[in-house]
């Protein structure tokens, strides 16, 4: 709390001025651009490394940047994710929702380790809610891994994207270049485009091209950020080199 108290000190010196003025401004009429999910993660920092500022995203955080599927519930509005799915989507009528995930994602690493049957046990579930979060929710990404592993981690996979006829696919780490947890996490990162197109409420504004989901990842140790090129069928790394190019992808696409 001593570093809390002293940031917001510094933050009514430095920065408090500058952002009341910047609340003033979209106070009556915000436009919001997307509804950014992302893990919970101390290390994740979105509107520091998308140079975004008041007013510009919905952010959503939670263990693991998970969106559960609707199948889970009986009520498909009974849980934070969906509600906020509802409240930046059909409320503030937003356009786009980006899932980001990232490396070393200590969820994901768990997740990983739930291949193991006794650590994913109903007595290990019970005296863990994160393990039964995960168990839950993310099991999918875990079987899509499973798949991808006995491939040899080469062929493409295969994910759903706005409705059940619109697919794309997938080469997870073609370069071989992140451990297998972060793979893992990209697996992670798809799926949950998927689940974000189970939802009732959004049916018909993704069939009809009016709502549009995309997939980010952050490796946190080199602060590089790549985005999902369906074209490309791979997370991209956005540089000086690919960004011409992804922006006439997302044009073509999502426009």
């Amino acid at each position: 709390m001593d570093r809390i108290l002293k940031g917001i000190m510094r933050y009514r010196t430095l920065d408090k001025k500058r952002m009341v003025e910047q609340f003033k401004q979209v106070k009556d009429n915000p436009t919001p651009k997307a509804v950014f999910f992302t893990c919970m993660d101390s290390r994740m920092i979105p509107t520091r490394f998308t140079e975004t500022n008041v007013g510009d995203m919905f952010v959503v955080r939670n263990a693991g940047n998970i969106i559960p599927h609707s199948q889970h519930f009986l009520d498909e509005l009974t849980t934070n994710e969906p509600a906020a799915l509802e409240l930046g989507c059909v409320v503030n009528d937003i356009r786009h929702i980006i899932v980001c995930g990232h490396s070393d994602c200590k969820a994901m690493n768990l997740l990983y380790k739930l291949q193991d049957s006794e650590f994913a046990s109903q007595n290990n579930r019970r005296i863990s809610p994160l393990r039964s979060w995960l168990c839950t929710h993310a099991m999918s990404s875990l079987d899509k891994y499973k798949q991808f592993e006995l491939s040899d981690f080469t062929k493409p996979m295969l994910f759903q994207a706005e409705t059940p006829l619109r697919k794309f696919v997938a080469y997870i780490d073609p370069e071989n270049k992140f451990a297998l947890e972060d793979k893992l996490s990209q697996i992670n990162t798809l799926q949950q485009l998927q689940n974000i197109a189970s939802y009732g409420f959004l049916k018909k504004r993704l069939e009809q091209f009016e709502l549009h989901i995309h997939a980010l990842w952050f490796d946190i140790y080199t602060g590089e950020i790549y985005y999902f090129s369906r074209g490309r069928k791979q997370f991209v790394i956005i540089d000086e080199n690919n960004i011409d190019k992804l922006l006439k992808e997302v044009t073509r696409y999502y426009s």
